[in-house]
């Protein structure tokens, strides 16, 4: 039984403070938005269909610290560089 994950991050934008997540299920990751005091009603995240090499980044961010403290396995960091065509050695 796969279990889901999800990670999440937030950037400042011209609209104001925007979070961002990722969910890994069934090895496969799907990213969502909701922007500032709509983030708590999960009906306000909107999905991100075209996902951009700057979300796969800002994701291997996230997860490369959560490594770092032995809270999330290398393997996902791994797949992560693949997609985004890098060696998995290197920050």
């Amino acid at each position: 039984m796969q279990i889901q994950q999800r990670h999440e991050w937030k950037e400042d934008t011209d609209e104001g403070l925007r979070f961002y997540r990722g969910i890994y299920h069934s090895k496969e990751w799907k990213f969502t938005t909701a922007l500032k005091g709509t983030r708590s009603n999960p009906a306000e995240w909107e999905p991100i269909k075209d996902v951009k090499p700057e979300h796969w980044e800002a994701l291997r961010d996230v997860l490369y610290r959560k490594y770092q403290r032995k809270r999330c396995p290398w393997k996902l960091i791994e797949g992560i560089d693949k997609i985004l065509g890098k060696d998995p050695e290197t920050k």
